[in-house]
């Protein structure tokens, strides 16, 4: 999200954004999304940098799979830095990205070589005279109001055109704080949805195919991130002794929770969410 709107998002979306950098510096990858893990790896050893390219080139043929004949012209919403829109460009698919982020507009370009249009906007705002027969929402869901995802997709979409929506999301309603409570409630969505006139065409739950991503991120915090972290520590203690309380402070007032919590991800998501791709058809 743009740094000048900063104050109206929430605090854990905010954590999500950090953690998008971070996914970006570690993967290299054209892609922002977790990816899709065909084969579920058996043990830790599989579960590599390299390996994660390949589920997400995986997780981009999977959204493939439930786009429907006949269509030609589609909105990607949240498009990230393009790495699923030019692998639908490839496939003869007119794309149009959009996304309220000057960075990943910059990379989307470079990503798709200047052959789809980007829009820098939030969704709500989006004013064209084009419409779509598709709008895509890949992992972008949890920064748009549930009712706000319905009604701009059926003030977008053609007649009977369609949303596809892939995303993690809370089966836990009750679970409402901590780094994840952003997502919206599986039952939230599909109640926005259809009272705007959508109809569920087909859905698939993949939260096991995504969860080796969840291990290999914390993973490599813990090998390279808590490191790091100690090492800054020791060059504050070294180079600006006073500083050494206050940093103490911080990390114990805030920071320490933040890497508690971050660290028991994958046991947060097995609890208290999913993620599920959808596939809906605007009927009215």
């Amino acid at each position: 999200m743009p740094n000048p709107n900063t104050s109206k998002i929430s605090q854990a979306t905010r954590y999500q954004n950090a953690a998008i950098q971070y996914y970006l510096g570690l993967t290299n990858s054209p892609y922002l999304h977790y990816g899709y893990w065909e084969h579920v790896p058996s043990s830790s050893d599989e579960v590599t940098i390299k390996q994660l390219r390949v589920a997400q080139e995986a997780y981009a043929a999977k959204l493939l799979t439930f786009i429907p004949e006949g269509t030609r012209t589609v909105l990607d919403v949240g498009c990230g830095i393009g790495g699923n829109a030019a692998y639908l460009i490839e496939r003869g698919f007119n794309v149009e990205g959009l996304a309220p982020d000057a960075f990943q507009e910059e990379r989307f370009i470079e990503n798709t070589k200047g052959q789809a249009p980007f829009h820098l906007t939030k969704f709500e705002d989006f004013q064209t005279k084009n419409s779509y027969d598709l709008i895509l929402l890949s992992e972008s869901s949890q920064y748009i109001a549930a009712g706000d995802i319905a009604q701009c997709a059926a003030r977008l979409l053609n007649p009977g055109g369609y949303l596809l929506f892939a995303d993690m999301m809370r089966s836990d309603a009750k679970y409402d704080e901590g780094i994840f409570s952003n997502c919206h409630v599986v039952e939230d969505i599909h109640a926005a949805l259809l009272e705007t006139g959508f109809n569920l065409v087909k859905t698939e739950d993949i939260s096991k195919q995504i969860r080796p991503t969840l291990d290999l991120c914390i993973d490599n915090f813990r090998t390279f991130g808590l490191s790091t972290l100690k090492y800054l520590g020791d060059i504050v203690k070294i180079a600006v002794p006073p500083l050494q309380g206050i940093l103490r402070w911080i990390s114990n007032r805030w920071l320490k929770k933040l890497v508690v919590e971050g660290l028991a991800a994958p046991k947060i998501f097995d609890k208290h969410l999913c993620y599920q791709i959808q596939l809906w058809q605007f009927l009215k």
